[in-house]
């Protein structure tokens, strides 16, 4: 959720380190901060506004260095605030800093930690984990800052990433990780740590993603990384090539924008290699774990989740095997039954989600080794625990509110229901070409779908002035439902609740008046006539409809506000319904005037629990 970028170089790494910083404010922040070493003194600025205000309190300061620290914080422990923020100093008596750290994570015992620092004579400014580890770091220096690190993170339970300097030795930085991300970069005379190989784009020429319990040791041209065991581990370099590249808005008014549209390009990238249905395009192991399974068990959170609930519909209709869905951050901590032969399919966007990798390891400890990731990062750590995966190919998602990593994600379940399907040879090859003809044709009528925006702009007008609205879907659309109002709470902060329309008269019909909007998601199926008489339930109460419909759906009532959708879609209806909810919430934020990209209290890759 944080963003850490760190450098130490032969020339000046202001520029460097704002530039990292500005290219991490998507993941969302509410403070950010920066610590340069220069002419022999350890200063930093910190600011509760944006990036950019605080290159300009550098300017002000005169903050240049070859070595310094950088990071945005997502508040945790202790409220938004400048003595919140990150970087964190710990003094000598004198009162002169000597330690700085910036902090991803989560540390759990810092509470006594604490204790023990106060009773030893420390203060602290701040309310957070955070500044606890500085000083806990400063308490144990011992002259050699690896040796120290090495030392303290033993002391510790929880998650963390950081980056470390001391100011009595001026010429290194020292990181560290455990169930976080922490990258290190390898430039020409300079070296980076960050948590996001994008903070380093067109500044590393490789990078290296470091391993739980790794610690690196890094100079301008140097670097060394030793394990848990302290023992010298060498770890997988990266070229340039692999790196995610600088996403340009363009035209767009948002990054969210941009990515709603560019959906037809990233599900086209995401199928690119897809011929005919085989196991092998998810591992070279999967159809032996897919021939020994016989259910699936899918672990995800947010957005990921919604993808993993309209999978149960598409595998138990198409492959007919049994499915359970879990929330990643309940998983891990309750009893469950076990079963060896459930496929484990982890769903995440970044796949460095905390949650998401602890319910992974937890399912693995469990004795539930037949696993999979759906995932966007292919370098990430839960594709690299995963004996199976499919990489989605969105590319980049900036805005916060995911777009295109969802709808990538649902096709990616749907290839994986057919192939289940055809492994346990109940696909026929007439529905096989059916399948792939459909998801052939998915970026056309993506792209035909993204039409109807100008139909939804008017909508959104009706919407901006509520403060609620009800998202109602059944069947496999129910999912799309909770997806489109999940969206509309992100990014234009009205209260937005989505339910089976079946269940109206069991609560939620007790909120509908003639001030609450109702979002219908109403494709042609089978259980289209039991939703009209949902929609009948709304009108009796003065509820105001709002209807997404297929082309030839008899829906004619003109009291309802009706967009009719280009075809009938069929399975694959729900990747398409989810186009239109993503519009209406866009351009309802737009009209509010919220910050679309960087929603209130959110953060992109959540990466502590």
């Amino acid at each position: 959720m944080c963003g850490i970028i760190s450098a130490v170089s032969c020339r000046d790494v202001t520029s460097m380190l704002i530039d990292g910083l500005s290219r991490l404010e998507y993941r969302g922040y509410d403070s950010c901060g920066i610590a340069i070493y220069g002419k022999k003194n350890l200063r930093r600025v910190r600011s509760m506004k944006r990036v950019y205000d605080l290159s300009k309190q550098i300017i002000e300061h005169n903050l240049y260095g070859s070595i310094g620290l950088a990071h945005t914080r997502w508040a945790t422990h202790g409220m938004p605030s400048t003595y919140n923020a990150h970087p964190h100093f710990s003094s000598l008596d004198s009162g002169k800093p000597r330690i700085a750290l910036v902090h991803n994570g989560i540390i759990e015992n810092y509470d006594e930690l604490r204790v023990e620092l106060q009773e030893s004579g420390y203060l602290f400014e701040s309310q957070t984990d955070t500044e606890v580890l500085v000083h806990l770091i400063n308490h144990n220096y011992d002259g050699d800052i690896l040796r120290t690190v090495q030392k303290v993170t033993k002391l510790l339970t929880g998650t963390y990433a950081i980056a470390v300097f001391c100011a009595d030795e001026p010429y290194r930085i020292i990181g560290s990780c455990k169930g976080a991300p922490l990258v290190l970069g390898l430039g020409d005379g300079e070296n980076f740590l960050a948590s996001d190989v994008l903070a380093m784009a067109g500044r590393a020429n490789e990078v290296i993603y470091l391993e739980d319990g790794d610690i690196v040791d890094i100079e301008s041209n140097n670097f060394l990384i030793v394990d848990s065991d302290n023992s010298l581990a060498h770890r997988k370099r990266y070229p340039k090539s692999s790196f995610i590249g600088i996403v340009e808005l363009g035209t767009y008014r948002h990054y969210m924008q941009k990515e709603i549209f560019e959906q037809p390009r990233a599900v086209a990238d995401t199928l690119q290699e897809v011929n005919i249905v085989s196991e092998n395009i998810f591992g070279i192991d999967a159809e032996e774990i897919f021939r020994n399974i016989d259910s699936v068990l899918i672990i995800a959170c947010g957005t990921s989740y919604y993808a993993g609930m309209t999978a149960k519909y598409w595998i138990e209709s198409i492959a007919k095997i049994r499915v359970s869905v879990e929330i990643a951050s309940e998983y891990r901590y309750r009893d469950s039954v076990v079963n060896p032969k459930s496929l484990v399919l982890v769903i995440s966007q970044s796949g460095e989600t905390s949650d998401t990798l602890s319910a992974l390891k937890h399912s693995m400890s469990l004795g539930m080794n037949y696993n999979m990731a759906i995932c966007n990062s292919q370098t990430s750590a839960i594709v690299r625990e995963c004996k199976l995966c499919y990489l989605t190919r969105a590319g980049i998602e900036i805005g916060v509110a995911s777009t295109k990593a969802f709808t990538t994600q649902l096709t990616v379940l749907f290839l994986l229901s057919i192939t289940l399907a055809k492994n346990r040879s109940i696909l026929s090859r007439d529905n096989e070409m059916l399948f792939l003809k459909a998801l052939r044709h998915l970026p056309a009528a993506l792209s035909s779908v993204l039409d109807l925006e100008p139909l939804v702009v008017k909508w959104a007008n009706h919407f901006a002035n509520k403060e609620n609205a009800l998202f109602l879907g059944r069947g496999m659309h129910y999912p799309i439902a909770l997806e489109g109002a999940l969206k509309m709470k992100e990014i234009s902060y009205i209260h937005a609740e989505a339910y089976p329309a079946g269940e109206l008269k069991h609560g939620p019909l007790a909120l509908v008046t003639d001030n609450m909007p109702v979002v219908v998601v109403a494709p042609k199926d089978i259980l289209l006539e039991k939703l009209k008489s949902n929609m009948q339930e709304v009108q009796a109460r003065g509820g105001k409809l709002y209807v997404f419909a297929d082309a030839d759906s008899k829906i004619n009532d003109d009291s309802i506000n009706l967009i009719r959708m280009p075809e009938h879609y069929g399975m694959l209806s729900p990747i398409l319904h989810t186009i239109p909810l993503q519009l209406l919430a866009y351009h309802t934020a737009c009209i509010r005037g919220t910050d679309v990209d960087k929603p209130r209290n959110l953060a992109k890759s959540v990466t502590v629990e």
